[in-house]
């Protein structure tokens, strides 16, 4: 795998220090984490138990002082029925021979109970005696009118009453009737009955409504009875269907005495999210009535403290957090610092700089390793020197076989002998003008070098004849590779390219664009190598002609240019005269 695409993949696995960091996070976060998480659930059930425990206290204890506050009025009537008896009203209350003694008995039984608004006293035909506390008038609110009836005819059948609550006045201000029936020897003569005010229990429910807690008091039809709320929340108005509680109650039967706890939810402002609420309620089976306590978790929990609990303990995470964060950067980069060094040693391997070397640092694992990767640089760069040292021996090796080799085909004919050389000369200059790397210059040198191989194989009769060739020798010539680069191309060309120069072999050297392939697809070496070649050529001696001045060569060649040669070609040849780096010589050329 290329050392580029090695390093692309290893870049998306995860580095040590995340890891690192990861794992200091999960050792010192997590158990504080669920620690926390432990001690919300243990403070909230126990928030959930004392609310609990609160809301069963209120609601017995306002149950327990409504059950007393309706029997001790209910006592005060039938104290007042005895003090009818004892005094023989209780005969014929409307007698107007003790109306007034009657009417003042009445009026202090009034002013002598302040839950008291309005007593009155009637025989078995509804008529009698009544007093009321300040300007209260019963016969002037529909709701007393209808709930005295309903009281006397409870009366009739030897009952006593409690009715449904309602609302007084403007203020809306709980009331009820409690009525108790007058009997003489057995026989039904008439009622005593009440308007009687709750705003007593109605102030010990406001009072216990606090921090979010609703206490309130409903009958058993789910109609309200008390309310701290008594603008909205009107006395006989049914909630049994906006509230679990009230509507639970209504599925119990009435002469059960319970106190019990639930959990429900109810609309919140976002109907998405319903608001978790504890309710308790308590019983009154005598009244068929329920004291009724409930309270929002959400609210419940602020008054513990569990949100400022949860804050506290946030804030203290996020603080471990961040210590936890640092000293694992610390560490993580105390370990990755010397991995670091070792991967930009391993890098600088990979790009042959065999003498790097790695600070040795760390723990102790990382310093062997370190160590370790010394010792095998080590022993890489003496390889390497080793195999330098061979391939520069083989190399010089090769590039002696291919000056033989070129000596001895410039050996089969006099007048080319150093030509291979020359040609070579020249193409580097060339190469070098045109920039050629490095490479490009070598390979362009051993083509050069070889680029007359075809010679070996030539008969020396063709090869070094001094006239022109017949078509069977032109046939025979052309059977052979010329050029480093094993292309063919017709000696016709070279009679286009020196017109009046008897060729021989050497015509094949003359240049133009091998036979049967487009100019821009010759290979760049084979086109300097024409050039070069066909420059030697012009300017020594040959058997068909005598050495041409260098003028003469330059003219030429140009003339030559796009036609037969690459323009570059022969223009980076022409800087190369003009420079004084090309100049004629007939001497062997060591290239």
């Amino acid at each position: 795998m290329p050392i580029r695409a090695l390093t692309q993949f290893t870049t998306r696995r995860l580095r040590i220090l995340w890891i690192v960091l990861g794992a200091l996070l999960l050792v010192s976060v997590t158990p504080l984490w669920l620690y926390h998480q432990q001690v919300l659930r243990l403070s909230e059930q126990k928030l959930q138990d004392t609310e609990r425990v609160q809301q069963s206290e209120i609601t017995r204890s306002l149950a327990s002082e409504t059950l007393q506050f309706e029997q001790s009025l209910s006592q005060q009537l039938l104290s007042q029925r005895q003090v009818f008896a004892l005094t023989g009203w209780i005969h014929d209350v409307d007698d107007p021979a003790h109306a007034p003694q009657l009417a003042r008995l009445l009026q202090s039984f009034v002013e002598n109970n302040r839950n008291i608004l309005y007593v009155t006293a009637v025989d078995k035909q509804a008529k009698g005696q009544s007093a009321a506390a300040g300007s209260f008038r019963a016969d002037s609110d529909p709701f007393v009118e209808v709930a005295l009836k309903r009281a006397f005819t409870a009366s009739i059948q030897g009952l006593n009453f409690v009715s449904e609550p309602f609302a007084l006045g403007q203020d809306n201000r709980p009331a009820l009737i409690v009525s108790v029936p007058l009997f003489s020897d057995g026989q039904f003569t008439g009622m005593l009955a009440s308007v009687v005010s709750i705003d007593t229990l109605l102030a010990r429910i406001r009072d216990a409504s606090v921090r979010d807690r609703v206490v309130f008091i409903v009958d058993g039809h789910g109609h309200i009875v008390a309310h701290p709320d008594t603008r909205d929340m009107v006395p006989g108005r049914d909630v049994s269907a906006n509230s679990p509680v009230v509507k639970h109650l209504e599925e119990l039967p009435q002469e059960l005495r319970a106190t019990e706890t639930m959990h429900f939810s109810e609309p919140g402002r976002d109907p998405k999210h319903p608001v978790e609420m504890i309710g308790t309620y308590s019983t009154i089976p005598e009244l068929r009535w329920a004291v009724i306590a409930q309270r929002s978790l959400g609210q419940a929990r602020i008054d513990a403290g569990v949100q400022e609990l949860t804050k506290q303990a946030l804030s203290f995470v996020v603080g471990v957090t961040i210590v936890a964060l640092l000293f694992g950067y610390l560490f993580a980069v105390g370990i990755t610092r010397p991995i670091r060094g070792l991967v930009f040693s391993v890098r600088a391997i990979s790009r042959a700089e065999f003498h790097e070397r790695v600070v040795v640092e760390g723990a102790a694992e990382i310093s062997e390793l370190a160590e370790t990767f010394n010792h095998m640089a080590g022993d890489i760069e003496q390889y390497v020197e080793r195999l330098k040292q061979a391939a520069a021996e083989n190399r010089d090796l090769f590039l002696g076989s291919i000056r033989m080799l070129a000596a001895a085909i410039d050996e089969k004919d006099p007048y080319t002998r150093g030509h291979s050389g020359r040609v070579a000369k020249y193409s580097m200059i060339i190469g070098e003008n045109l920039g050629l790397d490095a490479g490009e210059l070598d390979r362009l040198r051993i083509s050069a070098l070889l680029h007359d191989v075809g010679k070996i194989g030539v008969d020396d009769r063709v090869l070094k004849k001094p006239g022109k060739l017949t078509d069977e020798e032109f046939t025979l010539m052309k059977q052979h590779p010329v050029k480093g680069a094993n292309i063919m191309r017709p000696v016709a060309q070279l009679k286009e390219m020196l017109p009046g120069i008897e060729l021989h072999h050497e015509r094949m050297d003359g240049g133009g664009y091998p036979y049967g392939l487009p100019g821009d697809k010759i290979p760049m070496m084979a086109r300097i190598i024409a050039v070069a070649d066909t420059f030697d050529a012009i300017t020594t001696n040959r058997p068909y002609q005598s050495a041409m001045d260098l003028e003469f060569a330059m003219d030429r060649i140009r003339s030559l240019a796009i036609s037969k040669f690459d323009p570059k070609v022969v223009a980076a040849l022409e800087s190369a005269v003009s420079t004084g780096r090309v100049r004629l010589t007939a001497a062997l050329v060591e290239v």
